[in-house]
């Protein structure tokens, strides 16, 4: 029997799925086509691979047979073409055996993002702001778009705390390594002698949930408003527009303050609350949610860093993969993709190691 018929299940699946999404009542339940959309998007390339594989497979086949038959002048070339059929062969099974890799549930979700500053006073909080315009290049540069949900100045235009949406189909996939504490090594504005100080900013990612995900019960919130601040703590709204949601049964807090309106405010603090609580529970299910935690925020501490920044040396290196690039400032700049590319490409690797092990 053909290998690849054990896969015959998945292709079929793929057409019931197709069917399901374009039956006319197909939008009835949100919940419902929300899963069947990702669903597909799952199994389009899967199915595409594996039937490109299946014709892939019969043209190496011809060319043996060919080969087999070719008289001697011809038989040159024959073998040209059996080389080529049977690498494209190769490419496609790798294809496919990354393809089958167990698939993130997040991806194809959008990204909430948060920035905060972490260990060094107001030099991490400079810090916080460099890497908040890190992440807006990059955006740019990979068409997404960037929607601030609430930002809190610090005394000298640094970052207190920056909330930030990123909407892209590859968003998640490709933030989701930055979460964590990044460490910076330079000589601070605020340091008359010169020398290096080493500070720190928490980074947190976290998956948007869709409203139909996750369900809030109005008896489960407690909304307090009040007039918003800037640095210093000098009010700068005359109203009480700035909100804070409390969700009782975790215990989660959401404050937003950046817009006038109470009704903005507590739109993007609900949004924020949705992927928080999204994200508590898929932890929750994998029996992770302290490892998470540790991994992505911990304490913000500089001995916890993912990636440290070295201005006097123009460096930046990731610690998880052990990558080095002697070209910060074009880092910073968003030229994020050799290091992103990095963290994706070990996770793929981890992922193949644990098959073959299983």
């Amino acid at each position: 029997m053909d290998d690849l018929e054990r896969y015959a299940p998945l292709e079929q699946e793929y057409e019931d799925v197709l069917a399901r999404l374009g039956a006319p009542d197909a939008a009835a339940d949100r919940r419902e086509f929300l899963r069947l959309s990702r669903r597909h998007k799952e199994l389009e390339g899967v199915v595409a691979t594996l039937r490109e594989l299946r014709v892939a497979r019969g043209d190496a086949s011809t060319a043996r047979d060919l080969f087999a038959e070719a008289p001697g002048d011809e038989r040159e070339l024959a073998r040209g073409e059996i080389a080529e059929a049977d690498k494209r062969v190769e490419r496609l099974e790798e294809e496919l055996r990354e393809q089958l890799l167990p698939r993130d549930p997040n991806d194809g979700r959008n990204v909430i993002m948060t920035i905060r500053g972490a260990e060094g006073g107001e030099e991490a909080k400079l810090f916080a702001k460099d890497l908040f315009e890190m992440y807006q290049r990059y955006a740019e540069r990979r068409r997404w778009r960037l929607e601030v949900l609430g930002l809190q100045e610090s005394d000298l235009k640094g970052v207190d705390e920056v909330t930030f949406l990123i909407k892209g189909e590859d968003a998640w996939q490709r933030l989701k390594h930055e979460g964590g504490p990044h460490r910076v090594q330079r000589v601070p504005v605020t340091e008359s002698q010169g020398r290096i100080h080493t500070s720190s900013a928490a980074v947190t990612v976290l998956p948007e949930a869709d409203e139909v995900e996750v369900d809030l019960d109005p008896n489960d919130l407690r909304v307090d408003v009040y007039r918003s601040t800037g640095p210093g703590g000098q009010s700068v709204n005359t109203t009480d527009s700035a909100v804070r949601i409390t969700h009782l049964p975790t215990g989660v807090v959401v404050s937003m303050q950046d817009e006038k309106s109470q009704i903005q405010n507590r739109a993007k603090a609900l949004q924020v609350l949705r992927a928080r609580l999204l994200k508590l529970e898929q932890d929750r299910q994998a029996a992770e949610v302290s490892r998470v935690r540790r991994e992505q925020v911990g304490g913000g501490g500089r001995s916890e860093k993912i990636r440290t920044y070295n201005f006097p040396e123009n460096r930046v290196t990731d610690h998880r993969v052990g990558l080095t690039l002697h070209k910060l400032d074009r880092v910073l700049k968003g030229e994020l993709d050799e290091i992103v590319d990095a963290l994706v490409a070990d996770e793929r690797r981890r992922q193949l190691a644990d098959g073959e092990a299983g």
